[in-house]
């Protein structure tokens, strides 16, 4: 049987079995081992080059200080990328397989049916304590259904490093804490019912 024939098979599966009843049920998921190891440390290799490249700048603020650039409240590093780039292979690899992951949730994932993304936000946070303070993606409606994270932590220690992603789930008792580990894709709604936190590294991340 053909690799990309099992391939479309896998991800159909994970997509019904697993990202769309995690969605609906608690708001959010994660698969680990996504990549495997050979194709994750290629996307490694390529952001890392980036980052040495002095290629990300400072993300800004949306809102009232939209453009504003405030370490202190969020204080990564970034570069947007569509994955055709030269050299970003294995990213455009990435991003097709979520993008078929996303495509096989289909009509069930509720009011929403997704058609497009955006380009990719490649973001690094140097350590120093820096994170980015509780917000939500999509607060008013923007269209951005839901957000994928895909790690790139090498031998991440949680209560070393920190780093971790803090979601607030809307209406819950509950917080979601998501250690930023290689290889790991993390699904969640983009809108009001997702309020996260990238709290501070204490390491690149």
């Amino acid at each position: 049987m053909p690799l990309g024939h099992i391939m479309r098979l896998d991800l159909e599966r994970i997509a019904l079995e697993y990202v769309v009843p995690c969605l609906h049920d608690i708001g959010f998921c994660y698969l680990d081992n996504f990549l495997g190891e050979v194709v994750g440390d290629c996307v490694l290799e390529r952001v890392k080059r980036m980052h040495r490249d002095g290629e990300l700048a400072d993300g800004q603020l949306a809102g009232p200080s939209r453009g504003v650039a405030k370490r202190h409240l969020r204080g990564d590093q970034i570069k947007w990328i569509g994955g055709t780039e030269e050299g970003c292979e294995a990213i455009n690899l990435l991003l097709t397989l979520i993008d078929r992951l996303v495509m096989y949730c289909g009509s069930r994932l509720g009011k929403y049916y997704v058609k497009e993304r955006s380009k990719a936000m490649v973001a690094c946070y140097p350590g120093n304590g820096t994170g980015y303070v509780r917000h939500v993606d999509n607060p008013n409606g923007d269209g951005r259904c839901i957000t994928c994270i895909y790690y790139l932590n090498k031998n991440w220690d949680a209560k070393l490093h920190g780093g971790i992603l803090r979601i607030f789930p809307e209406g819950k008792s509950y917080v979601a804490d998501v250690e930023p580990i290689f290889d790991r894709l993390l699904f969640f709604w983009s809108d009001r019912r997702n309020p996260h936190e990238v709290q501070p590294s204490y390491a690149t991340r």
